[in-house]
């Protein structure tokens, strides 16, 4: 079995910043990409930011400058730092990673989710 369980999310006044945190754990033998993505109320999930095990990222428009993903593979943690945050980035944040149990064969698997507030 594999698990993603995302923390750090909260309330932050605009203009604040707040590190999410993502770790897997369980039966892994690699992990490809990981990344972040987010739903608001009434909306659909979007895609934040990736980035794939060599490091290379990408975000969406409406961060970049603002946020960026990094990743820890020694721990299996993939983080999301968000500066200069607005009331529009609020929304539940999830992780998401391509993660092999065993040889060549990647799942993506999903966290649970964090609610992110920006609000004064």
């Amino acid at each position: 079995q594999v698990r993603l369980v995302e923390s750090g999310g909260g309330l932050v006044q605009p203009g604040g910043s707040l590190r999410l945190s993502c770790a897997a754990s369980g039966s892994i033998f690699s992990i490809n990409a990981m990344g972040w993505n987010r739903q608001a109320p009434g909306k659909e999930r979007e895609l934040v930011a990736g980035i794939t095990s060599g490091g290379g990222t990408n975000y969406a428009d409406s961060v970049k400058g603002r946020f960026t993903i990094s990743r820890d593979n020694a721990k299996n943690t993939v983080y999301l730092q968000m500066n200069s945050l607005k009331p529009e980035d609020t929304a539940v944040y999830y992780c998401n990673a391509d993660i092999a149990m065993s040889g060549n064969y990647y799942d993506d698997y999903w966290g649970q989710g964090t609610q992110v507030t920006v609000s004064s």
